[in-house]
Formats: C-alpha cells, sequence, structure tokens
C-alpha cells in the first residue's frame, strides 16, 4: 500500500494557495468552514484510499 506522499508534489503551491485564499474571501466563518469539509471530501474520493487519508489525518493532527 502506498504512504502519503510528503515531499513537495504540488506544481504550483503559490498559485494554489491564492486560490484557497480567494475561495475564502467575504465567507463568514461557517461558511469558510463547510467550504473546507467540502473541499476535504472532493479530495479524499480522488485520493481514494481511506488508510492515506487517515495518514493525512493523523499527521495534520500531530503537527501544527
Amino acid at each position: 500500500m502506498p504512504d502519503l506522499t510528503l515531499t513537495a508534489n504540488l506544481e504550483d503551491p503559490d498559485a494554489v494557495f491564492e486560490a484557497l485564499m480567494d475561495a475564502h474571501r467575504d465567507l463568514d466563518p461557517a461558511a469558510s468552514r463547510r467550504l473546507d469539509a467540502r473541499l476535504v471530501l472532493l479530495l479524499a474520493n480522488h485520493i481514494g484510499s481511506a488508510a492515506i487519508v487517515r495518514q493525512a489525518i493523523t499527521l495534520a493532527r500531530t503537527s501544527g
């Protein structure tokens, strides 16, 4: 089973960050959380592996 990719792998991280900030612009906190939740579910579906998603959740909770 593959592991979560932890090395830089995003082709244009600055553009992605900007797109995320733009998506949240003018949203109230509740709408912003809903957007984040939908985005997480869409990306988890794209990943397709519950084990990889669980690894990402664990890493996100323990780092920071």
